[in-house]
């Protein structure tokens, strides 16, 4: 039997040399007529963008060292203004993969938790319950992750309740299940109030009748008192 090679060529990514990367490291600050060049500065160290490319920054060089040359401060802050851009738009792409990567994250956490709970089960009992409880809370984050990750993709049910008033003063209730993903069209159902009867079937109020005539009132009977709820003690054996 002949055996048959399929070439499968090795990907080769060149790395960004110093030159090419050419980082931006000067911080832009937009100044108004109205304010000092300290209060610009202020609202511009204030902007989620910022803080949030300070962490950003913070964590990648502890993680790559010195050894190589990172980007500025400004090549951060335009990559999370673009991002929060694209979300205001309605882009969750970005949400969708960083709620994954955490879930990964969080799963391996608890898998090292869990190993480590283990190892100190019999000669360290409190160590192993202090990394069982740590690898429980680990696992619970990353459930919760994952099911913001699910309600993420789901499409968004709005019910809108419509009450129709017919001849004879029955309500009629439908429901209207707005879809806000655009995946399903509206679906009416056709529940009813579930109130007792219908509105109207009670005796009629007295009041006047057609031809003007006064509402009848009893004659010959005069005021009587109200008898006491209570019984007569005097009628007891």
């Amino acid at each position: 039997m002949s055996k048959r090679k399929t070439a499968n060529p090795s990907r080769k990514r060149n790395a960004i040399s110093g030159d090419e990367l050419k980082p931006d490291s000067a911080l832009q600050v937009d100044q108004s007529k109205d304010e000092t060049g300290a209060r610009a500065l202020a609202r511009k160290l204030l902007q989620p963008s910022f803080k949030s490319a300070v962490t950003a920054s913070t964590i990648a060089k502890k993680a790559l060292g010195d050894d190589m040359e990172l980007p500025g401060i400004g090549d951060y802050i335009h990559c999370v203004q673009t991002a929060a851009k694209a979300a205001e738009k309605g882009d969750l792409s970005m949400a969708s993969r960083m709620l994954a990567s955490q879930a990964i994250a969080l799963d391996s956490l608890f898998g090292e938790l869990a190993r480590r709970a283990a190892l100190n089960l019999g000669d360290y009992p409190d160590a192993s319950e202090r990394y069982g409880r740590l690898a429980l809370r680990a696992q619970g984050n990353c459930r919760t992750t994952l099911e913001a990750l699910s309600k993420l993709h789901q499409p968004r049910e709005q019910t809108v309740r419509h009450v129709h008033v017919n001849e004879g003063g029955q309500a009629v209730v439908a429901d209207h299940f707005h879809n806000h993903a655009g995946g399903a069209a509206n679906v009416e159902t056709n529940k009813q109030s579930l109130a007792t009867g219908a509105a109207g079937s009670g005796p009629p109020m007295l009041g006047k009748d057609a031809q003007g005539n006064g509402v009848p009132i009893p004659f010959g009977e005069g005021t009587e008192a109200v008898p006491d709820a209570r019984r007569d003690e005097s009628r007891r054996a």
